[in-house]
């Protein structure tokens, strides 16, 4: 059953491919315009010309190593500051408002500000920073929210907050909320960094390379680096999922050795 339900995913995803295809190629039609809108064989080749320079895959590893420091500082700040005002009502309401205005902020204007407060480099990573944080940080405070107060009144009277009781207690029993962050902040991260690359046209980024395709008109390069966009979303949107599989399995191993060690005739 599991593997039937597996292959009709990967189905429908073939079949989204091409759905895109196809609506490319009708745009196509009605603009009657081939240069904008290029034939699926174009932008396959485009592709595979792409993928298989060395060049390429330069500027992906650095597009990457900002997604990276962006999503772990974004994830690290957020998961704190999610779990601080979870726990302290004034802490959430005083955030409140900044975290509605960084989230409702446009992108482009973020940028700008940036810009101007730090230096060029650094920008793709702050304005992502400043945008998926706040999303992390809500996920978190909600998941925190909503932990049983019965059940965590049980471990105050056991022993005070603090580090072991976050990480064994706060952290699972939100993981629900954390996951759907960190995979919302996944997608949303590349199109944020390469934004930032795009503005500031940082070296060896994929940013750098949309702009110089869109100079020249390039249009079928423009179209390739999407689906590579797309494949690198999906590749880090899996990250998440492996590691809280991960995560899970040890804790149950942990238990079960506990468990036996508590009842040795249970062996």
């Amino acid at each position: 059953m599991r593997l039937n339900n597996k292959l009709k995913e990967i189905i429908a995803y073939l079949l989204g491919l091409a759905l895109i295809a196809l609506l490319l190629r009708l745009a196509g039609l009605i603009q009657a315009d081939r240069l904008v809108f290029p034939g699926t064989g174009e932008i396959l080749a485009a592709f595979f010309r792409l993928i298989l320079s060395a060049r390429t895959w330069e500027m992906i590893g650095g597009t990457l190593m900002r997604l990276i420091l962006a999503l772990a500082i974004s994830v690290l700040g957020g998961t704190a500051l999610g779990l601080l005002t979870g726990l302290n009502s004034f802490l959430r309401h005083l955030l409140r408002p900044l975290s509605a205005m960084l989230r409702s902020i446009p992108m482009l204007v973020l940028i700008i500000v940036v810009m101007v407060l730090s230096r060029y480099q650094y920008v793709p990573v702050i304005a992502s920073v400043l945008v998926l944080t706040p999303m992390i940080q809500e996920a978190a405070c909600e998941g925190c929210m909503r932990i049983s107060t019965e059940l965590i009144d049980v471990w105050r009277m056991n022993s005070g907050l603090n580090l072991t009781v976050i990480t064994h207690v706060y952290l699972p029993l939100m993981s629900g909320y954390l996951r759907q962050s960190f995979l919302n902040a996944a997608a949303m991260g590349i199109k944020l960094v390469i934004s930032g690359e795009y503005m500031v046209q940082a070296r060896s980024s994929l940013g750098k390379a949309i702009y110089n395709s869109s100079y020249f008109n390039e249009y079928p390069d423009i179209y390739a680096y999407a689906l590579i966009m797309i494949l690198m979303v999906l590749f880090l949107s899996s990250l998440p999922a492996a590691l809280f599989r991960l995560i899970s399995m040890r804790s149950a191993q942990k238990g079960l050795r506990v468990h036996r060690n508590a009842h040795p005739k249970a062996r």
